[in-house]
């Protein structure tokens, strides 16, 4: 069973079908993704001030914007990007940024032990069904005094979304997340030293539903979980799906709330 079993039954969706989606989404992503670069720049802005790492690792690197980030950030440093999806890394490696693109989990890491001095991953882990396997990865990869920082997700992540659906029939239409006290508990139980773990919630605004649908599904985020319906949503499932939105209506448009997790550790010189 994973850490994430015990609040989401039925876990998440197979990491082929992840993979697939996100290699299908590398060409529509970023000219959807301001969050996702909001989240990174906040993230890149709690690196320890001292950091100055020989070899890092942008984990779950997408289309490898934070991976072009962190290569200007760090002009001296050789560069590792590293993606489950195929399509974003055909998408990231002509752009530079890093030495190397490869393919990995970072539930099982393709690389050597204490390789790494920084391990950064923006909205990637989130993914992860074991995290705890994870902080396992990163104390493994990290040279002593090296640091991971990550941003994910909690649950109350596109609530707006999941109560409306759940106003309409009983499937699983959005993604399911961790709770903080997992993170917390997970990060204090792992081999790093925590420094800070904190969440802050995000909320952007559209005209309607399917605006939001359509930037989830341009990101590759929509929908992949089991329990999900079957084909194609009914024209009155979804509009009864617009009329329970509907009630959520702010004067800036529908709302949908991202509950930002944001976390550094480090790994201890012995």
């Amino acid at each position: 069973m994973t850490d994430l079993a015990e609040h989401a039954r039925g876990g998440l969706p197979d990491k082929r079908q992840v993979a697939a989606s996100f290699s299908r989404a590398a060409q529509s992503y970023d000219s959807v993704a301001a969050l996702q670069r909001k989240v990174g720049q906040q993230l890149l802005a709690q690196l320890p001030g001292s950091i100055s790492p020989a070899r890092w690792l942008d984990l779950g690197c997408g289309t490898g914007y934070f991976s072009r980030a962190l290569g200007e950030r760090f002009p001296a440093s050789q560069g590792v990007a590293l993606d489950i999806a195929e399509g974003m890394l055909r998408h990231a490696r002509p752009l530079g940024g890093a030495q190397q693109f490869v393919a990995g989990d970072a539930e099982r890491l393709p690389l050597r032990n204490e390789s790494c001095d920084l391990l950064f991953s923006s909205l990637a882990l989130q993914w992860c069904a074991d995290f705890a396997a994870v902080l396992s990865e990163a104390a493994r990869v990290l040279r002593p005094g090296g640091v991971l920082a990550f941003s994910s997700l909690c649950i109350g992540t596109l609530q707006e979304l999941r109560d409306s659906w759940q106003a309409v029939d009983g499937f699983v239409h959005v993604n399911r997340f961790r709770q903080f006290e997992d993170y917390q508990r997970l990060c204090g139980d792992s081999e790093l030293t925590l420094l800070s773990l904190q969440t802050t919630p995000e909320t952007l605004y559209y005209p309607d539903v399917r605006s939001l649908t359509h930037e989830l599904k341009a990101l590759g985020a929509h929908n992949l979980n089991p329990g999900r319906p079957d084909g194609l949503t009914g024209r009155a499932r979804m509009l009864a799906l617009l009329k329970a939105y509907e009630q959520f209506r702010q004067p800036q448009g529908l709302p949908a709330t991202y509950q930002v997790l944001y976390g550094v550790l480090r790994k201890e010189v012995n």
